[in-house]
């Protein structure tokens, strides 16, 4: 129902292992994974306002308030951008497309949180992925999306255990001159630049040579429009 199959034979599996071994940082960019129908509506949902809120971080401290985002310099801010609110959802507020819809994205979120999707990924890096030792596994996937104020900044996602970083882009129609593109540090310090099309899933190991990573900012003529994207974390045990 989720995955598209064609991308995930045999052979493909064996191609995406070797591709790892060969590149530096240590990922994949897999275009069509999954199903665009599912997608479609998953889109419909995230262009509703009412779902955003507006998340903050510094090097110092994570999900910091306001005061706390005041007080740091812009040396310390390296992400400003909103995360999506399942506790915004309340149903008597939507049609029943709508409804569907916002079923659809968090089914989404928990399918990739799934034993089947992680086995997926256990089997293309080689390791086995699990979220026994993960307190709470959701906050650890969700949707994320950028204007043309917000900014990712340089950073690096490796912590103890984790092995996995994947980000799904879900932006139809994009263009490249919107700016928005994921930069790996890569070898040798040459970046390595990755477009945010639709369906496009980045999968990497985060402690991999050249992963620390951010993203290009959105172009000022852009600025009637988001960045739509799934960050997900995966440990082994």
């Amino acid at each position: 129902m989720w995955l598209n199959k064609k991308q995930l034979n045999d052979s493909a599996i064996r191609e995406y292992r070797q591709t790892l071994k060969q590149v530096t940082p240590n990922y994949l960019v897999i275009d069509g994974l999954f199903d665009e129908t599912i997608l479609d509506k998953v889109v419909d949902i995230l262009q509703q306002p009412q779902h955003w809120t507006t998340q903050k971080h510094t090097y110092a401290a994570l999900y910091v308030d306001d005061k706390q985002w005041q007080e740091a310099n812009d040396q310390q801010r390296f992400v400003q951008r909103d995360v999506w609110q399942r506790s915004a959802i309340h149903s008597a507020d939507l049609n029943l497309k709508h409804l569907e819809s916002t079923n659809i994205a968090l089914n989404f979120l928990n399918y990739l949180r799934s034993n089947e999707f992680m086995s997926v990924l256990s089997e293309i890096f080689t390791v086995r992925l699990t979220d026994k030792n993960v307190a709470d596994p959701l906050i650890n996937t969700n949707y994320f999306r950028l204007g043309s104020n917000d900014f990712v900044s340089e950073h690096a996602d490796d912590s103890p255990g984790r092995e996995v970083c994947m980000l799904l882009y879900l932006n139809k129609d994009w263009s490249n001159s919107a700016g928005g593109e994921l930069v790996f540090s890569g070898k040798h310090n040459e970046p390595i630049y990755i477009s945010p099309l639709y369906n496009r899933c980045v999968l990497f190991d985060p402690a991999s040579k050249g992963s620390e990573h951010w993203v290009k900012s959105l172009n000022n003529e852009f600025n009637h429009q988001f960045r739509y994207n799934v960050t997900s974390w995966y440990w082994s045990e």
